[in-house]
């Protein structure tokens, strides 16, 4: 699968870097790395619409000087390109999600090996870490887990870790599905069911915590399958958006009996946990 790359400089950067992620997620962006003068984003380049990056209202708003460029990248390029900035994370002293280039951190609890590709969910975006941190404080052990818009898979194999009954993992793009497949062996987790697609497959298991790490527009979309699959009393995960649309996800969650029970913000991305009443 090819990638289109989104380069951009913006001025000033810490705003506007917020504000254009932000657009970009709601547009099928799907991978960010963050540069001392903007962002690097990709998509892949079956979806990538060349009006859809002039119709961005950060482009257009005079408040902002920014420059990009927009190109192909290769599959085969890819690999290496993040192991020149791929950096081992550090979750709490409790979990680290490393390359398999980098060395193991000692006494660590929770030790993942991701293979740095193009998939979303290494744990440098903000969105990533809070999921890792909060699942590290919940106890999982024998419930039945969903990671919904799994990326590299990340979220599933802490879950596996942490010792779920059962653990499944979905992603709608065909190269997070292989990534996913290809960290779960290399963290001998083979026992996660995977499979390639988006919420139309919910319904045949009943989990007792769902996680979903995923743009805001699909959140609002299929939080009701989400809640419709979920046991009684199960645990609702949502990350990948801004402090600012929590009020709308709120509103969303009202209408399924879900009540918030803890919420945390990181560089104005924000994560959001339901208890299923």
């Amino acid at each position: 699968m090819e990638y289109t790359e989104f380069k951009v400089k913006i001025i000033p950067l810490e705003v506007g870097r917020e504000v254009l992620i932000a657009e970009l997620s709601e547009i099928g962006f799907e991978s960010f790395v963050e540069t001392d003068f903007g962002i690097e984003a990709y998509i892949s380049s079956a979806d990538f619409n060349i009006n859809d990056i002039k119709k961005l209202k950060v482009l257009n708003n005079p408040e902002f000087e920014i420059s990009y460029s927009i190109q192909t990248i290769e599959d085969q390029n890819w690999n290496e390109e993040w192991e020149k900035s791929f950096n081992l994370i550090n979750v709490e002293n409790t979990c680290c999600i490393r390359a398999p280039f980098h060395d193991k951190i000692d006494n660590i609890e929770y030790d993942i090996i991701i293979s740095p590709k193009m998939s979303f969910g290494t744990g440098h975006h903000e969105t990533t870490y809070l999921m890792i941190k909060r699942l590290l404080g919940l106890n999982i052990k024998n419930m039945n887990v969903l990671d919904m818009g799994c990326g590299t898979g990340v979220l599933a194999i802490l879950s596996k870790m942490k010792n779920a009954k059962y653990v499944e993992a979905i992603d709608i793009d065909e190269w997070a599905y292989k990534n996913t497949l290809e960290n779960i062996r290399n963290n001998n987790c083979t026992d996660i069911k995977v499979k390639l697609g988006g919420a139309e497959l919910l319904g045949k298991v009943k989990y007792d915590c769902v996680m979903a790490n995923i743009n805001r527009n699909i959140l609002l979309t299929d939080m009701k399958k989400y809640v419709k699959s979920m046991s009684e009393k199960g645990l609702l995960l949502l990350s990948g958006f801004f402090g600012s649309d929590i009020d709308v996800l709120l509103n969303e969650a009202s209408k399924y009996q879900l009540e918030m029970v803890y919420t945390e913000r990181k560089n104005d991305w924000a994560i959001l946990h339901f208890l299923k009443r």
